[in-house]
């Protein structure tokens, strides 16, 4: 069973902006401002923080990066005994808060910050491999006109239709499920009702996925404070325990969407399935014991993907299950996204769902999942690691 060592003791967010409309703010000035109003949030001085725990390889979106020794300088910490990162991208986002529960079990650290910060005034991530330079891989892709995230999606979700008939019904669901959960969260950046008619009427992007299967194009950041959970119970929040995470992946899945290189029964998937695995046996439940599952929504097929891949339903059936309401916070037996997601609320590639989760457990949220004691996070699918992470409630 899991130990509950650690648990989250304070979250903090910026306001969140449309893409470029933080500009002149910095990245440091996002991140610095979510790191304090985390502290403030737990009732810790931001001196206390010794230690920082990243995730896409301390990146700062796609193109930017986040410096521990300019934290430091900017925010006046004396010293840190701990700073790491996990690779890849939005994958690692739920892992990084169990790189920061290792580090506190291993006494490396007592007060490990997660932060990531995003801001697109110069760049969009849209776009992002057509912007990269030539390589072997890119020169497959490029060509291909497989020039953004979307394009690599638009693939993987066109098998998941040919191979189990799954309809574009179901990621009007996911999208019109999601916006009706972002319509009472002020700092949500898309907010107007959606409905079917909406969605196939919507422009088309990247066959099969068109505007509203696509997440935000937002800035802004969120910090998280995790601790030990000895010292947790002496702050100023209910402590959130760390039930459980998991981070890393199968070869097969490996560079996913990147390389189109996955066997069949990988291809259509979000890659999570072996992570899943371990995530649950550390937790010691099953996914019936999940209350509210909090699902990284950058493209509304890769939701469906994911709940086969955690064992909601089973492999193929995730089309009907979406559609039959299943995911819905009311009425749904497993809500999905009760914030928004990246699709409505905003997207900082991960973050948001993290300060869901916590909100969830402490029973503040503002779709508030009753009696829920289990919160499921996700963090991918990209390239390995793609992460998972139990929260529970005190």
């Amino acid at each position: 069973m899991s130990p509950r060592d650690v648990a989250v003791v304070g979250v903090g967010a910026t306001d969140y902006y449309k893409r470029g409309e933080s500009y002149p703010r910095t990245i440091t000035e996002l991140a610095g401002d979510a790191i304090l109003a985390a502290c403030a949030d737990a009732g810790l001085s931001v001196t206390d923080i010794d230690g920082f725990a990243y995730y896409s390889g301390a990146g700062a979106g796609y193109g930017q990066s986040m410096d521990t020794a300019e934290f430091m300088e900017t925010l006046g910490i004396p010293e840190v005994t701990f700073t790491a990162a996990l690779t890849s991208g939005g994958g690692g986002a739920a892992g990084s808060i169990g790189l920061a529960r290792a580090a506190i079990v291993a006494g490396d650290a007592n007060v490990v910050v997660t932060v990531m910060a995003l801001q697109q005034a110069r760049q969009r991530l849209g776009s992002v491999f057509a912007a990269a330079a030539p390589n072997p891989l890119n020169s497959f892709l490029q060509p291909s006109g497989l020039s953004g995230p979307g394009h690599l999606m638009s693939v993987l979700t066109r098998r998941h239709m040919y191979d189990y008939g799954t309809r574009r019904e179901a990621f009007a669901e996911i999208a019109i499920s999601q916006r009706a959960n972002a319509a009472n969260r002020p700092k949500a950046l898309k907010r107007d009702p959606i409905t079917v008619e909406d969605y196939f009427h919507a422009r088309m992007i990247a066959e099969p996925l068109c505007l509203l299967d696509f997440c935000l194009e937002t800035d802004g950041a969120v910090a998280v404070i995790t601790t030990s959970a000895d010292r947790a119970k002496d702050l100023r929040q209910k402590p959130v325990p760390v039930v459980a995470a998991a981070h890393g992946g199968h070869r097969d899945w490996g560079r996913a969407f990147g390389w189109f290189g996955m066997p069949r029964e990988d291809f259509a998937s979000s890659g999570h399935a072996p992570v899943a695995k371990h995530l649950f046996q550390r937790a010691g439940v099953t996914p019936d014991d999940i209350d509210v599952a909090l699902l990284y929504d950058h493209f509304s097929p890769m939701v469906l993907m994911q709940l086969e891949d955690y064992g909601f339903c089973k492999k193929g059936e995730g089309g009907p299950f979406v559609e039959s309401g299943a995911i819905r916070y009311e009425g749904g037996s497993i809500p999905v996204n009760t914030h928004g997601g990246q699709l409505s609320e905003a997207y900082v590639i991960g973050m948001t769902h993290i300060l869901e989760g916590v909100e969830q457990m402490r029973g503040t949220a503002i779709n508030q999942v009753e009696g829920a004691e289990l919160a499921l996070v996700s963090g991918g699918p990209a390239a390995l690691p793609v992460s998972g992470l139990i929260l529970g409630k005190a």
